[in-house]
């Protein structure tokens, strides 16, 4: 399986709410690996599957961005079991919205259970930035997008913004 394309705001499939994955075959294997190259290739820092048109629970995470030891990493069914430490506001992106960045809140330390391309279950804490990303994709897989977390005023503002990446057009 090659790249996948990038749903972009406006389609339906980014406000739908993802299913568990029941199966970790073959088919499911070969498309979170093409996911995480789709990502890769796009320079993102994380990507979810309804991002990519499936509405299935996982989404992938490349942290090489900042520290160039880090590999990318694929989480499938994940759950958030913990959220501490201050919440922090911080710049953040969307390949589903090119060229929009804006001030987002975030819980800055996060713990999930999940599972892996094996199927392995295991325990996963992260903070900072990585602790952004990761609430960032699970909102995704429940159909919310980091817009949904401004206030009316902050949306009224990139209101022609969103409309022109509705049309297709990158802003910035």
């Amino acid at each position: 399986m090659s790249e996948l394309t990038i749903k972009i705001y406006g389609e339906d499939v980014l406000r739908e709410r993802s299913e568990p994955i029941g199966n970790i075959d073959g088919g499911m294997v070969e498309f979170l690996e093409a996911m995480s190259r789709t990502m890769i290739q796009a320079k993102g820092l994380g990507l979810a599957a309804n991002q990519v048109g499936r509405a299935i629970r996982a989404f992938c995470i490349d942290m090489s961005h900042f520290d160039v030891l880090d590999k990318p990493r694929i989480f499938i069914n994940p759950e958030i079991v913990d959220l501490n430490g201050s919440v922090i506001t911080g710049e953040e992106g969307c390949l589903s919205f090119p060229g929009l960045f804006q001030l987002i809140e975030r819980q800055e330390k996060i713990a999930i259970k999940s599972l892996d391309i094996d199927g392995k279950a295991y325990y996963y804490e992260a903070g900072g930035m990585v602790a952004r990303v990761i609430q960032h994709e699970i909102d995704h897989l429940d159909g919310i997008l980091f817009i949904d977390k401004l206030s009316p005023a902050q949306k009224r503002l990139i209101k022609g913004k969103l409309s022109r990446i509705k049309a297709g057009e990158k802003v910035g």
